[in-house]
């Protein structure tokens, strides 16, 4: 197969790992500077320029789009789309991922476990949001947030109500949720390919820090879960319309409950936490799954 792997950053964990995998597996993958792309948007010629030369049709294309630049390179990867190449997730899938709001009222109406989350826009509505979210303590998290970044801890109702108003009266969008204190500051994320459960580990937050992001100091060990625990994160991702995904969930009185499901999710903590080759088992589904033209979203929205 010839891939094109979507990505900024050659020299990172994962996408060394993936070209690495696809190469050993008799594969040829090229990386792809998303933000250097350019379109030719003609009717039935869909193009892409790359280095002032035009990309050749590739088997399959695997997005790894940072946050920051998800409008332009969800627009890159539609374009692969429409010229039939296979996306390892699809640009539509990932949008949805990547609007936390979006993502939560999608997962809620499959009946999917949930902290509970308030949303609203004025900041008139501030202390009704924190009654809804059942009282401090409260997490407030930024709708664009990755990696931890944007997401407070508010301990009491007059600190929730600060935070809130202060991020609306910046015209900042925001979530508010319930604290899982029974979580210990751990979550689990469960890798999810093609439907199936793969991998999971426990991560746990550096001393004193309630977010368990690997990114922020935390630590990484392999966890056994639960059938419930597997049912959700292969729901949520199914959900999502998501092949790959990184499903973050804790483990709440109630039952698991998912805070986030991750499109592009980092392979260095859970490989070197569980020993599995997951670029391996990325690469094995897109031998499986890769056709010319099958996506659903080729041509939509």
């Amino acid at each position: 197969m010839k891939i094109a792997m979507l990505a900024r950053n050659a020299t990172l964990y994962s996408h060394k790992r993936l070209k690495e995998a696809a190469e050993a597996r008799g594969h040829e993958l090229n990386i792809i500077n998303t933000l250097q792309c350019y379109m030719n948007i003609a009717s039935r010629r869909p193009e892409i320029y790359y280095n002032s030369e035009k990309l050749p049709v590739y088997d399959a294309v695997i997005p790894r789009i940072g946050a920051s630049i998800t409008f332009y390179g969800l627009a890159v990867l539609r374009q692969f789309e429409m010229m039939g190449v296979y996306p390892l997730n699809e640009s539509v899938a990932i949008g949805r991922s990547r609007d936390k709001l979006r993502s939560m009222q999608i997962l809620a109406r499959e009946g999917i476990g949930l902290p509970v989350t308030t949303f609203a826009h004025d900041p008139k509505q501030t202390e009704e949001v924190v009654r809804l979210a059942g009282g401090a303590p409260l997490v407030v998290k930024l709708l664009e947030g990755t990696q931890g970044i944007g997401v407070v801890l508010a301990d009491t109702n007059r600190s929730a109500k600060s935070v809130i108003e202060a991020f609306r009266g910046a015209n900042v969008n925001i979530l508010v949720q319930e604290f899982i204190k029974e979580a210990g500051g751990s979550d689990i994320r469960v890798l999810v390919i093609g439907g199936k459960v793969v991998a999971a580990m426990k991560r746990t937050g550096a001393e004193g820090e309630f977010r368990s992001n690997l990114h922020r100091g935390g630590s990484a060990q392999t966890v056994k879960i639960s059938p419930e625990e597997r049912s959700t994160a292969v729901r949520a991702a199914r959900a999502l319309g998501l092949n790959v995904c990184g499903v973050d969930m804790l483990r709440a009185n109630h039952g698991a409950v998912i805070m986030e499901v991750n499109s592009s999710p980092g392979l260095e903590g859970v490989e070197k936490a569980t020993g599995i080759d997951i670029a391996g088992r990325v690469i094995e589904f897109l031998e499986k799954e890769a056709r010319p033209g099958k996506t659903r979203t080729r041509g939509k929205g």
